[in-house]
């Protein structure tokens, strides 16, 4: 999910989420609680519109996060 915020410039709304995510309703709403609660994005409201927003954290989170996978993938792990 952090990765789909990242690619459409840090901000996306909730139904684009979902389907770049390729999740259910229902479980992106789980892990997007779950996001919320260890600060990673936030909700926000751009005119009529929901918004969800990456934070620093969570940008920080992201890049850590490809760092890892290049590295497993760079040794075969």
């Amino acid at each position: 999910m952090l990765e789909s915020i990242v690619n459409k410039g840090g901000s996306i709304k909730p139904t684009h989420l979902m389907y770049k995510s390729n999740l259910a309703h229902g479980q992106m709403q789980l892990y997007l609680e779950e996001l919320v609660s260890k600060e990673l994005v936030e909700k926000i409201k751009k005119g009529d519109y929901d918004y969800i927003t990456i934070t620093n954290k969570g940008y920080e989170f992201a890049h850590k996060l490809k760092e890892m996978k290049e590295f497993e993938k760079a040794f075969g792990l």
